[in-house]
């Protein structure tokens, strides 16, 4: 079975941040770090090269294939902040649709700037997220 290459390592975030061309990339970024650490409670750890994590949340799919996951993460990437914050956006579309301009795949939300959005309801849309991501979460279950 094949490792996942997403782990945490020992690099300084911010000399990950440091790295960064775009300054408001930066500057959304250190927002993004106090908002996830405020929520969690856990410190800011660098997952594989470019994704800002914080805690770890073990999973286990049906095919046996497991490994550990941050609870919450981000990652600036060109053009956009890419968040790593729930399973399922889909289930959060009124939330998100308040919060202001975002698009989403399967399992993230893409946002080019929080200029975009109110950041107020960003918050409390993590923070959901992170209460009915722990419930899953928390108990090892399978997920989908």
């Amino acid at each position: 079975m094949n490792e996942n290459k997403t782990v945490p390592t020992d690099q300084p975030v911010n000399d990950f941040l440091s790295n960064l061309e775009d300054e408001q990339q930066v500057a959304d970024s250190l927002v993004l770090i106090e908002m996830m650490h405020e929520i969690t409670g856990e410190p800011a750890v660098m997952w594989g090269s470019a994704i800002i994590g914080f805690g770890k949340a073990h999973y286990k799919y049906e095919s046996g294939r497991e490994g550990d996951i941050p609870k919450l993460s981000f990652s600036p990437r060109k053009g956009k902040l890419s968040l790593y914050i729930t399973y399922w956006p889909e289930k959060y579309k009124k939330q998100l649709d308040e919060m202001g301009k975002y698009s989403h795949s399967k399992a993230c939300i893409y946002i080019k700037s929080l200029r975009d959005v109110d950041t107020i309801k960003l918050h409390d849309v993590m923070r959901k997220m992170y209460r009915d991501n722990e419930a899953v979460t928390s108990d090892q279950s399978v997920l989908s």
